[in-house]
């Protein structure tokens, strides 16, 4: 396993969860392209190793700090998700009938797929934060609002890594008031 793409894709996620400040039982969607990882274009070059090492790195910390995964798959699913059935039914989500591979679904959600208890592939979700790694486009999968979080680890691999967090819709107009910290 790569320990340069482990370490930084954990210390992406740790960044994210520190601005975040997710609770518990929350929704965080990851996007990832082991083509970008490596230096190759999205979709063009794909490494399940490199796929590995993200989902290794950042399976544990979700599971730390009770948050659940939706990992999107590639434009070839439409972008779906891979989950766990448990979490997928929590959120009121309905599976779909698919199984990720690398060349269709992508290998990030082929690893994740194949390291979850349980996994069914959803195709929305309305995640409280995710990472985007390699240009993947998970702005589809966050609830309203989001916003941009800038990370110290810009980069996994070759790949330029984004991230957002959201926060709940200011309402009411001039004479609202609004609570200190809005997450």
């Amino acid at each position: 396993m790569d320990s340069s793409i482990f370490n930084a894709a954990a210390a992406a996620l740790e960044e994210l969860l520190e601005c975040a400040r997710l609770r518990p039982g929350q929704l965080v969607v990851i996007g990832c392209s082991s083509s970008e990882i490596v230096g190759q274009h999205i979709g063009k070059g794909s490494s399940p190793a490199a796929a590995q090492a993200v989902y290794a790195a950042v399976a544990p910390i979700l599971a730390e700090h009770g948050l659940s995964l939706a990992a999107q798959c590639c434009e070839h699913l439409n972008r779906a998700l891979v989950m766990e059935r448990a979490d997928a039914e929590r959120f009121g989500y309905a599976p779909v009938c698919v199984r990720p591979v690398p060349k269709a679904g992508g290998s990030f959600a082929s690893a994740v797929y194949d390291g979850m208890t349980d996994p069914v592939v959803v195709e929305h979700v309305r995640a409280d934060a995710g990472l985007d790694i390699g240009l993947t486009l998970i702005g589809m999968h966050l609830k309203e609002v989001a916003v941009p979080v800038r990370l110290q680890t810009c980069r996994i691999g070759e790949a330029v890594v984004t991230a957002a967090r959201t926060r709940p819709k200011l309402i009411g107009g001039c004479r609202a008031v609004y609570p200190e910290e809005v997450r």
